[in-house]
C-alpha cells in the first residue's frame, strides 16, 4: 500500500472531510477503511469534531499520532454537520473534496469510482453524488426518504434521486461558492447545479450504522427540511449564471 501522502512538499488533490459528533466507536475502523480504499493516490484526511462529549476526539488524536496526513479540527460547541463540512472544506488543500458520514454507513470503497466519474466528466461536472441501493433503514424511514426525494426533485430538478447519501465528491472551489446553512448537505446537488455545473451519480450499497444512534429523526428535521426546501427553491430560481462568449 502506498502512503496517503508520499511527498510532504506536494499538496494532495484529494481531501477527505468528515464531520463527527459522538462517534468514538466508529472513527478508528473508518480510518482503516479509508487507508485501504484510497491507497491509489495521496490524500489528506480532515476530521471536524463537532462538540463530541465521548471519546471521539481522544481516538482521533490517537490515530493522528501515526498518520501525518490526518488533521483534526474542533468546534467549541456543536454547530451541525453542514457547518462541520464547511469548516473542513475551508481548511482543505485538495482540489477535490471527498465527503462521507462518520457512522460507518457510507462505504469508502466507492470513493475511487466517484473520483473517476468526476475526472471523466471534466470541468463541467461539479459533483458526483452517491445513490444508495439496498437501504438498511426502517420501512418508515425509507418511505419518508422516497417521499422527500420525490418532492425535492420535483421542485429543484437537481439531477439525483438521493441527496441524502453522505458519499459525495465535489470540486472544492465549487463547494466554497455555496451558501452555508444548517442542512446544506441535503441540497448540495441543487446548489451545485445552480452554479452552472452538472451532477453525476454513482450507485452505492448502504450499510447499517456500526455503533451509536442517529443524530436525526423524523420530527427534528421535518419542518426544518420543508423550510429549507422552499428557501433553496427561491435561491435556485433567482440565480442566473452568465456565459462569457467574448473576452477582450
Amino acid at each position: 500500500m502506498t502512503s496517503p501522502i508520499s511527498n510532504a512538499a506536494a499538496a494532495p488533490r484529494l481531501s477527505v472531510v468528515i464531520a463527527v459528533k459522538d462517534e468514538a466507536d466508529n472513527v478508528l475502523p473508518l480510518i482503516d477503511e479509508l487507508d485501504q480504499a484510497l491507497s491509489f493516490e495521496p490524500y489528506e484526511l480532515i476530521f471536524v469534531d463537532d462538540g463530541s462529549t465521548d471519546a471521539t476526539l481522544a481516538n482521533l488524536r490517537r490515530a493522528a499520532a501515526t498518520r501525518p496526513y490526518l488533521r483534526i479540527l474542533v468546534h467549541a460547541k456543536s454547530c451541525g454537520k453542514s457547518a462541520g463540512v464547511d469548516t473542513g472544506a475551508r481548511a482543505a488543500v485538495g482540489d477535490i473534496l471527498l465527503l462521507l458520514d462518520g457512522d460507518g454507513q457510507n462505504n469508502p470503497a466507492y470513493l475511487p469510482a466517484m473520483v473517476k466519474a468526476l475526472d471523466d466528466g471534466g470541468p463541467t461536472v461539479g459533483m458526483v453524488q452517491g445513490e444508495r441501493q439496498g437501504r438498511k433503514d426502517t420501512r418508515f424511514k425509507r418511505f419518508q426518504s422516497r417521499l422527500a426525494n420525490r418532492i425535492r426533485g420535483g421542485l429543484l430538478n437537481d439531477g439525483t434521486r438521493d441527496t441524502g447519501c453522505g458519499l459525495k465528491a465535489v470540486r472544492r472551489e465549487v463547494h466554497l461558492r455555496l451558501p452555508v446553512f444548517d442542512g446544506l448537505h441535503r441540497f448540495m446537488a441543487a446548489l451545485v447545479r445552480r452554479e452552472g455545473y452538472e451532477i453525476r451519480t454513482v450507485q452505492v450499497v448502504d450499510r447499517e450504522r456500526w455503533h451509536g444512534v442517529s443524530k436525526y429523526g423524523f420530527w427534528n428535521r421535518l419542518w426544518v427540511g420543508i423550510a429549507d426546501l422552499f428557501g433553496v427553491f427561491w435561491l435556485v430560481r433567482r440565480r442566473r449564471v452568465p456565459q462569457v462568449v467574448e473576452r477582450g
